[in-house]
C-alpha cells in the first residue's frame, strides 16, 4: 500500500476514533443503527497504520491533527480545502502518489 493511501486510512481511522470516544457521538450513531467499534480495537489498528508511514510524515500529521482536528486536506483546482489558499504550481506533486504539505496551514495535501 502506498504512503498516501496509508495516511488517508489513518485520517479516516482517527475521525472514527474521535466519534467512538465521544459519548454524544456514540449515542447518536447507536440511535441511527450503526455499530460503534471498541476504541481499543481502533487504537490498535491506528498503531499498525503508523508503522507504515515515514516518521517525518507522522510528525506533520500529528501536528496538523492536534491543531485543526483534521490533518489531511483535499486540493481542488490548486486550492487547499483546509485553509482555502491558492497553491503555487510548484507545490503540485510530480506523481499522484507523493505526499505534500500546504505551505500555509501545514495540513497534508491530497491531490485529486
Amino acid at each position: 500500500m502506498s504512503e498516501v493511501a496509508t495516511v488517508l486510512q489513518l485520517h479516516d481511522l482517527d475521525l472514527l476514533l474521535n466519534e467512538a470516544l465521544d459519548p454524544k457521538s456514540r449515542a447518536r450513531l447507536k440511535k441511527l443503527g450503526f455499530e460503534v467499534q471498541d476504541p481499543v480495537v481502533l487504537q490498535r489498528a491506528r498503531a499498525r497504520l503508523l508503522q507504515g508511514v515515514d516518521r517525518r510524515w507522522v510528525n506533520h500529521y500529528e501536528r496538523a491533527l492536534k491543531r485543526y482536528g483534521r490533518a489531511v486536506a483535499v486540493v481542488r483546482d490548486r486550492v487547499c480545502q483546509g485553509c482555502f489558499i491558492t497553491l503555487p504550481t510548484s507545490a503540485s506533486p510530480n506523481a499522484q502518489e507523493s505526499l505534500t504539505v500546504c505551505e500555509s496551514c501545514g495540513r497534508i495535501l491530497y491531490w485529486r
